[in-house]
């Protein structure tokens, strides 16, 4: 019914940056919550950053400070911009959507902060 795919994970340096983008599709509703979390092997899904229609952000202290959330709404298209990477955000980041109480994931995509 909606359809999310993260695409921009890959290997960084310690300090690099990386953008995250997740194209949505299908059965998209104007009004609707976004957001990203992450989960890396033997931890919990963690929410990193939530984005409303209107362009209120919040986010997860981890990130605080280093991640931005942006929205195109006329594109559905969500971005998560990620600066000053450390290991510890090396996980599957994953889109998300809550649309009229829905909600969904993408499939993921890695991103791997390593020296």
């Amino acid at each position: 019914q909606v359809q999310l795919v993260e695409s921009g994970g890959g290997l960084v340096q310690p300090g690099g940056s990386l953008r995250l983008s997740c194209a949505a599709s299908g059965s998209i509703f104007s009004l609707n919550t976004m957001g990203w979390s992450r989960q890396a092997p033997g931890k919990e899904r963690e929410r990193v950053a939530t984005i409303i229609y209107g362009g209120s952000t919040s986010y997860a202290d981890s990130v605080k400070g280093r991640f931005t959330v942006s929205r195109d709404n006329a594109k559905n298209m969500v971005y998560l911009q990620m600066n000053s990477l450390k290991p510890e955000d090396t996980a599957v980041y994953y889109c998300n959507a809550l649309i009229r109480a829905n909600l969904y994931w993408g499939q993921g995509t890695q991103v791997t902060v390593s020296s």
